[in-house]
């Protein structure tokens, strides 16, 4: 019976070399497909952060009464006169350095003695970090009673984490997974004039919440009030002082989180 499979010179069949070479060219074209994704994403996730307004961050770093500790990982906030025992690991939302939330929480830490740490997401984006809560809290070993928070994305992500602390903050966000039956204290602080989590969000995802959580509501606040970093795309136009937002946000906290 005669072969008449064509061949090569060397006698070698041309069909397995053109699937050979037609596999190749398809792993090349996949391979540069993936590279061009992580370019993007890196791209996307280094362009447009947004960084603190230098006036805010500046007056709240001369203040003797605030340590700041800049670990890497995190930033720690903690009253230099000694703390109260309790801890809030604070997540940032997405593409805002940490240093946009340090004037934020300075009335939370002087005035009420709690210690926040800021924590810095891996490309500035909450979902791409996967560290555990305690990569944070052992940034402040003398704090015992722990709640997880955070602004927008971030909240979303401390929602993935709040198992693992004694209390839930959301600031201007809303979780994505169900918590109803965990137990958690969770306290929501949501703004009027926000245009990213609008009030009718933070309403629809009640529903994720214990049935205890409690919601307050800023009057006049934006979604760019819970930081100091400027004005945010898409945002509403707040009308409330920011220095009074400070002061509400210290407020809750106070009267909220856990005591050792």
């Amino acid at each position: 019976m005669t072969d008449t499979t064509p061949s090569d010179a060397g006698g070698a069949p041309r069909a397995p070399r053109r699937r050979r070479r037609v596999l190749r060219w398809a792993l090349g074209g996949i391979g540069a497909l993936v590279v061009l994704l992580i370019a993007g994403i890196l791209i996307y996730t280094q362009v447009g952060v947004m960084g603190a307004e230098p006036g805010p961050l500046a007056e709240t770093e001369a203040d003797p009464a605030l340590t700041i500790t800049d670990d890497g990982a995190g930033i720690v906030l903690s009253p230099t006169a000694g703390g109260t025992g309790q801890g809030l690991v604070f997540i940032p939302g997405a593409k805002v350095e940490a240093e946009g939330y340090i004037a934020t929480f300075a009335d939370t830490v002087v005035d009420d003695g709690i210690t926040v740490v800021i924590t810095r997401p891996w490309l500035n984006l909450a979902f791409f970090d996967p560290r555990p809560l305690s990569t944070f809290t052992d940034l402040a070993p003398g704090v015992s009673t722990w709640a997880v928070g955070g602004h927008s994305l971030g909240g979303v992500r401390a929602c993935q984490l709040a198992p693992d602390a004694d209390a839930l903050v959301l600031f201007a966000s809303y979780c994505a997974n169900d918590l109803t039956a965990s137990g958690l204290p969770v306290l929501s602080l949501s703004g009027s004039e926000d245009g990213l989590s609008t009030p009718q969000k933070i309403a629809d995802a009640e529903k994720e919440l214990p049935a205890n959580a409690t919601f307050v509501e800023i009057p006049g606040a934006s979604h760019a009030s819970f930081g100091a970093y400027g004005p945010q795309p898409g945002d509403g136009t707040p009308t409330a002082d920011p220095a009074d937002v400070d002061r509400v946000i210290a407020e809750q906290l106070a009267g909220f989180l856990p005591r050792p």
